[in-house]
């Protein structure tokens, strides 16, 4: 049935949906529910994403990420060269579009050098590169651009607070890939994709300007008007392909975290056990409902933003559910490999599991 489709690839949307409309029972439509949204972020996050499908629609990635991909010697050199550019890419287009665009492609590269074997093991790596490397810019990562907008941290404390875990999580990344024997490669296959240099050259300006709005250079109300209408006249199916069940995620969890830090018991529990340990409630939160959801709840209830934006992010490491960019990985290998989920689920916890206890005891004892 559609409806159940709709519930099992959305499942975060519906859990949010539903919190929403459990607590505006306790807490009755008012005006102060304007006051709930952050409406720069939902509009930063539909430009940005609006831009990187229209990418995506002329494969300004995949061919640049092909062109990479092919000076890589062996094995090994494969797997860092993915993993960079799957890091790189959660940087600038998003954790969760930079998987969409960059799995299909480690895929490609295993499939024709015969090396299936090691497909869950890059999967796993690219999900981490992915949660790990948008860490470092606000919009690398949707609970990123949330608490930047939020707390309006400067551009350069974000970059300092961030700085020291991305750099670790690049060098357990790179030890990761020893790991990978350097087996020699050779991609006989030819691929004819050539850029559109108009569209390229208009969408990498459209997405200049996205990046502007983000960092509070250009006002989000003139993107808002701008971008959307130069993709409706150049590539209106753009338009159609945003996530909008994220964007609604985001809207539903406004109204559920808002709702909450209006209830008095509520509010004075969660801010004693914020208190208590930001970073650890922050992290053990984003294993049962994902990163996303802990920024927005967790951020009404604190202003430690350094041990949240930390939190948050390493976090997203961890169980499958701690980050919805895992989501989105998990079920792609499903689709590619019909009957192994259970291997490639224990294995991802394994590892997960490593980053996560590295990461959170470095912040403990060296990023706070």
């Amino acid at each position: 049935m559609p409806v159940v489709r709709f519930i099992k690839k959305h499942t975060v949307f519906c859990v949010a949906a539903i919190a929403a409309l459990v607590t505006a029972f306790f807490v009755p439509p008012d005006r102060e529910y304007l006051s709930y949204f952050d409406w720069n972020t939902l509009v930063c996050l539909f430009l940005t994403l609006a831009v990187v499908c229209a990418l995506r629609n002329i494969k300004f990635f995949t061919i640049l990420a092909r062109r990479l991909v092919r000076i890589s010697g062996n094995l090994r050199g494969l797997f860092l060269m993915l993993i960079v550019i799957t890091f790189i890419g959660s940087m600038l287009i998003a954790n969760d579009m930079a998987l969409i665009t960059f799995l299909p492609l480690g895929y490609f590269a295993l499939s024709v050098t015969g090396q299936e074997s090691y497909m869950a093991y890059l999967f796993i790596l690219q999900n981490i590169s992915a949660n790990l490397g948008g860490m470092l810019t606000p919009f690398g990562n949707p609970q990123n651009l949330y608490l930047y907008s939020y707390f309006n941290i400067p551009t350069g404390e974000f970059t300092r607070i961030m700085l020291p875990p991305f750099l670790l999580a690049i060098s357990l990344l790179a030890i990761a890939c020893l790991f990978v024997k350097p087996v020699k490669l050779t991609i006989h296959e030819e691929y004819g994709e050539k850029l559109n240099g108009r569209r390229t050259t208009l969408y990498l300006a459209l997405f200049a300007i996205s990046l502007l709005i983000v960092f509070r250079v250009i006002p989000f109300l003139l993107g808002l008007v701008l971008i959307p209408l130069v993709l409706f006249i150049a590539d209106r199916e753009s338009l159609l392909m945003v996530d909008y069940p994220l964007l609604g995620t985001f809207f539903f969890f406004f109204i559920f975290a808002g709702n909450l830090a209006r209830i008095e018991a509520v509010n004075a529990f969660v801010s004693s056990l914020l208190s208590t340990d930001t970073l650890l409630v922050s992290i053990l939160s984003c294993q049962g409902i994902s990163n996303v959801p802990t920024a927005i709840l967790l951020s009404r209830f604190t202003n430690d933003y350094p041990a949240l934006l930390l939190g948050v992010n390493i976090g997203g490491t961890g169980t499958l559910i701690a980050s919805l960019a895992s989501l989105i990985t998990f079920s792609e290998y499903r689709i590619l490999y019909p009957g192994h989920g259970k291997t490639y689920f224990w294995l991802f916890t394994l590892i997960n599991l490593v980053f996560l206890v590295i990461m959170t005891a470095a912040a403990k004892l060296f990023f706070l």
